[in-house]
């Protein structure tokens, strides 16, 4: 099957496209696209892997769903369009990244700047209906995104995963820890953050361990 995604990825992850899970996904999500109104826009459903290609790959950050309301998901997991309002999470992981490094809390909330960094910003349902969070679960997204992280933690060496909550930790065990370094806390989002996100100082734990493997720190 021929995947419209950046040439790096589309090499490692050929096989999982000749999958028929796979070609049922691509039939679920055409139907979707072509019927009802879903997001991301169907150019950005692989933009995480589109602006970090596999070989730049220094850092994972594992969301769960595509934002669902108009004009918010760009392809990058918690990531939102330019002057699209900063959903709570993101203004969370803003708030740790200030509170950590000292950064101000910078006024877009699109992540794509992460991204080109060598950041792979990946949820792990790639897309959704308008307003149903969810509702693209269950469909095929999971096995490929697992696919991915996989052929990640396999072929490369020194990746920093972040895994927030119990449903990225859960998807993280495919990791190997012997190889990398994974990070694990609660989910920014305002429900959980005060119970060990603020304060846990991950983005200058992963920028330290990142240098150690001589590669440059992420400027978040």
């Amino acid at each position: 099957m021929d995947v419209k995604i950046e040439s790096s990825w589309k090499t490692r992850l050929q096989t999982e496209f000749e999958k028929p899970y796979f070609s049922s996904l691509v039939e679920f999500v055409k139907g979707e696209y072509a019927s009802k109104k879903i997001f991301p826009p169907a150019g950005q459903i692989f933009n995480a892997f589109d602006r970090c290609t596999f070989d730049n790959v220094k850092v994972v950050i594992l969301g769960q769903d595509p934002y669902h309301d108009d004009g918010q998901a760009n392809g990058l997991c918690f990531s939102v369009a330019d002057g699209i309002k900063q959903p709570p999470s993101l203004v969370n992981i803003f708030k740790e990244i200030e509170g950590d490094l000292g950064i101000p809390r910078p006024t877009s909330g699109n992540l794509e700047r992460w991204a080109d960094q060598g950041v792979l910003l990946l949820n792990a349902t790639l897309t959704v209906e308008a307003h149903k969070a969810g509702s693209h679960q269950k469909k095929g997204w999971e096995e490929f995104t697992d696919a991915v992280i996989k052929k990640v933690s396999e072929e490369q060496e020194g990746v920093v995963f972040f895994l927030w909550g119990s449903y990225a930790q859960k998807k993280g065990k495919v990791i190997d820890t012997n190889k990398h370094l994974v990070l694990k806390s609660v989910h920014p989002s305002p429900l959980s953050a005060h119970r060990g996100f603020f304060g846990n100082q991950q983005f200058s734990k992963a920028n330290h361990y990142l240098k150690e493997q001589g590669k440059s720190p992420i400027n978040w």
